[in-house]
């Protein structure tokens, strides 16, 4: 089984299991990462599942869309590597991903 890690803003580390069918923002609610809200319910309409890509799995993991991007150009702690939880849909390929989050979601 694949294995994602989101470090906290304070650098405290969660890693969950991750199955394909799932998007980042199930992975991390359905183990309770503090720090993902997800009050949306996985719409792209609220942010507070933002989370920070490491700039090594990007590209992997792929850009925003334009969705996302509406979002997130609302979010004062967006990075480059910003993407919204709930529009990652989960790859097995994805074994190791780490993730990073904000201090606040908005």
């Amino acid at each position: 089984m694949s294995v994602v890690t989101f470090v906290s803003h304070d650098g405290e580390e969660y890693e969950a299991p991750m199955e394909e069918g799932q998007s980042l923002m199930q992975v991390a609610t359905n183990n309770v990462v503090p720090g993902i809200d997800g009050d949306c319910g996985g719409e792209a309409a609220c942010g507070t599942c933002h989370v920070v890509v490491d700039p090594q799995w990007s590209e992997q993991v792929g850009l925003s869309g334009s969705v996302e991007e509406q979002m997130l150009a609302m979010n004062p702690e967006r990075e480059p590597t910003s993407r919204l939880s709930c529009q990652m849909a989960v790859s097995a390929a994805w074994d190791g991903l780490t993730v990073r989050l904000p201090e606040f979601q908005l």
